[in-house]
Formats: C-alpha cells, sequence, structure tokens
C-alpha cells in the first residue's frame, strides 16, 4: 500500500491540526507544535512494506513530543530510524540528545517518551524515516538503545548504503509490483540490522542471511557507482570485497541475473536514458557507450538491439 498526502489545499489555520492528526495515525500519538504564523505546508508518503513501513516527510520547522500518555494510547512497538536532509533535527531520548542532526541518521525508540524540533525557521526539513519492529531486528535491545538519540554517520560503509536505499525506496518504491514490496521489506529489515551492527561494532555477530543481504547491498552500491569503469568485471567486484568470484556468483542466485548481466543491464539503461535525452543530443552515440564502460561500439550496438529491439541511432533519431 502507498499513500501520498499534503495538506496545502486547506487554510492555514486547518493545516497544523491536519498534520498532526495524520502523523499520529500513520506513525504514533504524539504532539506536534510550530510558531509558523502562514501556516503549516507539508507532504508525506507512506510506502507499507509489511512488517516494516518507510514514510517520507516534508514540513516547516516544528516542535515534537511523545509522552507516556500518548504511548498508552498506542504502542506500534517500533524503532525509527531517520534520514534527515534539508534542515537540522535534534532528537532527545533516554537522557541521550542527538545534537543538530543533517545528512546523516538519527535513531528513536517509539514505546519510550522523546523530544524533538528543528529549529531552523529558515526552511523546510525533509525526513525518510523507516519504521522497523522492534522483534524483527537481530539485535539485543540494551545495545540498540546505546544508539538512541545518537547521530549515526551516512558518509561511509552501511550507513551510506541504508540511506541512500531508503530515499531510493522512497522515490521508486511505489512503482514496485506488489509481490515485491514484501520482499523489500525483508531487505529493508536487513540493511537496517547491518548498519545498526557496524555502528555496534557487532556486526559478525548478525546471523548469516542478514550478512548476505547486507553484502548484496553493499556490492550493489559498489556497481551502480563504477558502471563507467570498463574493468569493472566480475572478477574486479568480488577483488574490491575481498571474496572470492565463486561466493559473489552464490550472493547472485537469488537474484534475477548474474553479476555480469546485472552490470551490462544498467549500463544499457544508463546509455538508453542518455540518447533519450534531448540535452545530451550532442554527445555522440560512441562517447555515450565509452561514457558508461563500453569499449567498442560495434560490441554496444549489438548489445543494445538485443536489449531493446532498436538501435542506439534509432533512439537518437526518434529524439531529433
Amino acid at each position: 500500500m502507498w499513500l501520498k498526502v499534503s495538506n496545502e489545499g486547506l487554510s492555514a489555520k486547518e493545516q497544523l491540526p491536519f498534520w498532526a492528526d495524520l502523523v499520529s495515525r500513520e506513525l504514533a500519538p504524539l504532539t506536534i507544535g510550530s510558531a509558523n504564523a502562514a501556516g503549516f505546508p507539508a507532504w508525506a508518503s507512506v510506502l507499507d512494506l509489511g512488517s516494516v513501513r518507510v514514510a517520507a516527510f516534508r514540513s516547516p520547522p516544528a516542535y515534537l513530543k511523545r509522552t507516556w500518555a500518548d504511548i498508552r494510547r498506542a504502542d506500534p512497538d517500533t524503532y525509527q530510524l531517520t534520514f534527515v536532509s534539508g534542515t537540522p533535527l535534534w532528537i532527545s531520548q533516554q537522557r541521550q540528545d542527538s545534537g543538530l542532526v543533517c545528512g546523516d541518521m538519527v535513531l528513536f525508540d517509539l514505546s519510550h517518551p522523546f523530544e524533538g524540533a528543528v529549529p531552523d525557521k529558515g526552511r523546510h526539513t525533509q525526513v525518510v524515516i523507516a519504521q522497523l519492529p522492534r522483534g524483527g531486528l537481530p539485535l539485543p535491545p540494551d545495545k540498540i538503545h546505546r544508539l538512541l538519540a545518537r547521530r549515526l554517520s551516512t558518509s561511509t560503509g552501511m550507513g551510506a548504503i541504508f540511506a541512500r536505499f531508503m530515499t531510493t525506496l522512497d522515490a521508486y518504491g511505489p512503482d514496485c509490483d506488489p509481490r515485491d514490496l514484501s520482499r523489500l521489506g525483508t531487505i529493508t529489515l536487513d540493511l537496517a540490522s547491518a548498519c545498526l551492527a557496524q555502528h555496534l561494532g557487532t556486526y559478525d555477530a548478525l546471523p548469516a542471511e542478514t550478512r548476505q543481504q547486507a553484502m548484496l547491498a553493499r556490492v550493489n552500491a559498489f556497481i551502480d557507482h563504477n558502471l563507467g569503469d570498463p574493468g569493472l568485471t566480475p572478477a574486479a567486484v568480488a577483488a574490491h570485497h575481498h571474496i572470492s568470484v565463486r561466493t559473489l556468483h552464490q550472493l547472485f542466485r537469488s537474484e534475477p541475473e548474474s553479476v555480469a548481466a546485472t552490470i551490462r543491464r544498467r549500463r544499457l539503461e544508463r546509455c538508453r536514458a542518455e540518447l533519450a535525452d534531448p540535452r545530451l543530443r550532442r554527445r555522440t552515440i560512441g562517447e555515450t557507450a565509452l561514457r558508461w564502460g563500453f569499449r567498442h561500439p560495434a560490441d554496444f550496438s549489438r548489445a543494445f538491439r538485443r536489449a531493446y529491439g532498436v538501435t542506439p541511432s534509432e533512439i537518437r533519431a526518434a529524439v531529433r
């Protein structure tokens, strides 16, 4: 299920009450306050992935508070792992304070009181939240609580991969087949577990399946980042991740295609997008192919025609 909603069609007086009620229903009961005299225009999207939900919110500066009374009204028994962009956000929980977080993540527990705020009055904040079942994380609660209301870096490792995955999921998840959404929920939970375990220094203690999904996500991120390198082969991918080529192929057994096929398809997708972009019509077909790792124009043309049933020249001609 995918929900997308905005309050911008309401009067300035109605916007904040509507928004507070929406957040309380979709996440958990809490209080939202704002000093914004011009109203509270905001939007949200919520993607249901079974036991996991991913929600994106964009709103003006606000103050948030969840009390024991709110928890008695409804306790979803979940953690919120939140990626913050736009304007800084701070969260305080369990005597821990995140400080201002922007461009990184912060974790909080909906079964305990917390408060937070977006203090910057100049801009909107945007957050993408993964709502994770407490019982679904293969980590002891006492260890997870060490991470509550702490800045969790997204600059390297699993933090970077998980933040990118969440923003991609928010953008493209609604287009997925409903049958795939439950699988995406499992992947989200595995990547979140790996991200938190890495911050705790307990990554090696995770279940083998969770570590496998995390490695697969790392490999996919590496492939996407290096598609333009002609030397990107299964052997190069395996060497970068310090695993054997056989182990790499085993990782992709449950995927729809092999490692080499994945690299080729993603390169062709990038080429097709650029050839169909009128802003790039001055870039030659050969330049486009080389930019995305195809050394030989003839090999590129054959692979392109097999994939799409038309030649690169026909795609370019249609744009013209």
